[in-house]
């Protein structure tokens, strides 16, 4: 009898652990790649850490609702950071880190108590004005940033003590990896937490959520650090894995193209950080090579097809064709 009520409870554990494991594999592939292709490393670094941006974007934009233009401070932040520490003798990478995270937060509580107070277009302008606000401070302040030039003579410590960052960028690409990973992880059980399902509630209907009790701005401010604190750690790793900083982490520019890969992939989707920002990137460098002088014409044509006839952008595609497939399946 222990046999046979044990057998269900068995074969429960073992379909958990071949999850698990398939879930890891994508994963386990993408360290494999510089195997594979060899050379590449720099540019896969790249996309991890606007990879784990957008992620901290689709927090705000996909699961809570707040739209924003100027989360590109927020990443400028944790890479001046990172890049001044340095300067200035604090070289540990993790340490360094961990440092931009928290100067990101703290800055974006300070927004975010100002500015989560407003709706609408009000929040939009205000986000937008609080990147440029930061860009400005950073363009004056040249003793300390650098300003139009930006700041050099960044260099970080090895890895743990045992790992450089060398010239081919193997360190980096599994160091952003790593910090990727860990971020992605920490987001799937967030958004997954009755915390999460909050948030979904406060972007689908506020009100309601107010008339059950639920603290609306209290959420929406504690969610709008943790993005703060996620960008951060993004912009860190741009200035750890290049060892350069320039205003162009705190642009409009940098703000919009973020949004853009998002959507692009699907926001409020989880993955479609994974899928918009290499697609973003491939369609960029095809578009520039076609026309360098009117690359912008042909992404916006695309982006105006996606937001037209695909809403949810790609994953949003590919659940529409899962679905199809599964309908006609049905007898």
């Amino acid at each position: 009898m222990a046999t046979v009520s044990a057998s269900p409870i068995v074969r429960s554990l073992t379909s958990s652990v071949i999850v698990r494991v398939l879930k890891l594999l994508p994963w386990v592939a993408v360290a494999a790649l510089p195997l594979a292709l060899p050379g590449y490393e720099p540019l896969a670094t790249q996309v991890f850490v606007m990879i784990l941006f957008a992620l901290s974007l689709d927090l705000l934009v996909g699961y809570a609702g707040i739209v924003t233009l100027g989360h590109a401070g927020l990443f400028g932040m944790g890479a001046y950071t990172a890049s001044i520490l340095s300067v200035h003798g604090i070289t540990d990478p993790i340490v360094t880190a961990l440092c931009g995270m928290m100067l990101a937060a703290v800055t974006g509580l300070a927004f975010g108590v100002a500015m989560l107070r407003t709706k609408g277009l009000t929040l939009l302008m205000l986000t937008m004005a609080s990147a440029f606000l930061l860009y400005e401070i950073a363009n004056k302040a040249t003793g300390l940033t650098g300003g139009e030039d930006g700041l050099q003579g960044v260099s970080f410590t090895p890895l743990l003590g045992l790992f450089a960052f060398d010239f081919r960028g193997r360190t980096a690409f599994f160091y952003s990896l790593a910090a990727l990973f860990l971020v992605f992880t920490f987001v799937q059980v967030l958004i997954n937490s009755p915390f999460g399902w909050s948030l979904r509630g406060i972007r689908e209907n506020d009100a309601r959520m107010a008339a059950i009790g639920c603290p609306i701005m209290r959420r929406r401010i504690i969610i709008y650090v943790i993005a703060s604190a996620l960008a951060g750690l993004a912009g860190a790793l741009q200035a750890q894995t290049t060892q350069f900083v320039a205003l162009h982490s705190l642009s409009f520019e940098l703000s919009g193209n973020i949004l853009i890969m998002l959507i692009l992939g699907g926001s409020g989707r989880l993955y479609g950080a994974f899928v918009g920002v290499p697609s973003f990137m491939l369609a960029q460098d095809q578009l520039a090579k076609q026309d360098p002088a009117n690359w912008f014409l042909g992404l916006g044509l695309i982006l105006i097809a996606m937001v037209m006839l695909a809403p949810g952008g790609i994953i949003g595609i590919a659940e529409r064709i899962v679905h199809a497939i599964k309908a006609r399946r049905r007898p």
